[in-house]
């Protein structure tokens, strides 16, 4: 899932981290507008509401995202599909803080974006499924354009992005969505220093490197675009389906 990538990078001349927090921005306003002159039902309507800001729900959507690529990762690592290599060295509590506030701003637009109103609209026509699956295709199309994307790398994005749907609507919270988008990212880019979206970040001490097959480990582009995580992902999505069918929040 494309949130971080090295803030020396520029889109349209401007550095990442800006442009991360215009693109926030931008889609806020229009959820603000939108919301404020089209469809007045108020902001729990895209899962905004104070119900969806609940901590138990947050850190919910916290631990589904960490465990979901970082206990396939840990299996690749065991196996020696994935190795420890030294870096420079350098301060790693520095290094992690910059990555988050990468991170942070990065995710939030993207979840509004794809699981915002958009999402809401699409599930009163479609129905829950349908919406996810269509924004999830949308999400997917996002990373086309990333270095080294291949049809395995999007498809592994796209069921990531039925993953964070499941979770948005089995919670009715877009903040637990985005908690598992941030931390689904940070236990790349900040624990593992591994590639995220095939994009490498700062790395100081330490780096995860590829050493098995690019169908498990997925390649330069990182773990989450390998096989084993798309198993974490798919058992992530079961879990949130169990919980819609419970009627906690149906789907």
């Amino acid at each position: 899932m494309q949130a971080a990538l090295p803030a020396e990078l520029n889109v349209g001349g401007a550095s990442l981290p800006v442009f991360f927090l215009t693109m926030t921005v931008t889609v806020g306003i229009a959820h603000l507008v939108t919301l404020a002159t089209v469809d007045r039902r108020g902001w729990g309507v895209v899962g905004l509401g104070q119900a969806g800001w609940q901590w138990r729900r947050v850190l919910a959507g916290l631990g589904l995202g960490a465990i979901a690529v970082g206990g396939p990762s840990l299996l690749l690592l065991a196996a020696g599909w994935l190795e420890v290599v030294p870096a420079a060295p350098g301060n790693w509590s520095r290094a992690a803080a910059l990555t988050l506030l990468t991170l942070l701003p990065a995710a939030l637009w993207e979840e509004l974006a794809t699981r915002g109103y958009l999402l809401t609209v699409l599930r009163e026509w479609l129905g829950a499924r349908r919406a996810i699956v269509a924004t999830s295709a949308l999400f997917g199309a996002l990373h086309l354009e990333n270095a080294g994307a291949t049809w395995q790398s999007v498809a592994l994005v796209t069921l990531a992005g039925i993953f964070l749907g499941s979770i948005r609507v089995a919670f009715d919270s877009l903040p637990a969505a985005w908690a598992a988008h941030v931390a689904w990212n940070f236990v790349m880019a900040g624990v593992l220093h591994t590639a995220v979206s095939g994009v490498g970040l700062g790395s100081p001490n330490y780096r995860v490197v590829d050493a098995g097959p690019d169908w498990a480990t997925g390649g330069s582009w990182g773990p989450e675009a390998g096989l084993l995580t798309g198993v974490g992902l798919l058992v992530g999505i079961y879990i949130m389906l169990r919980r819609g069918r419970r009627g906690v929040q149906g789907t």
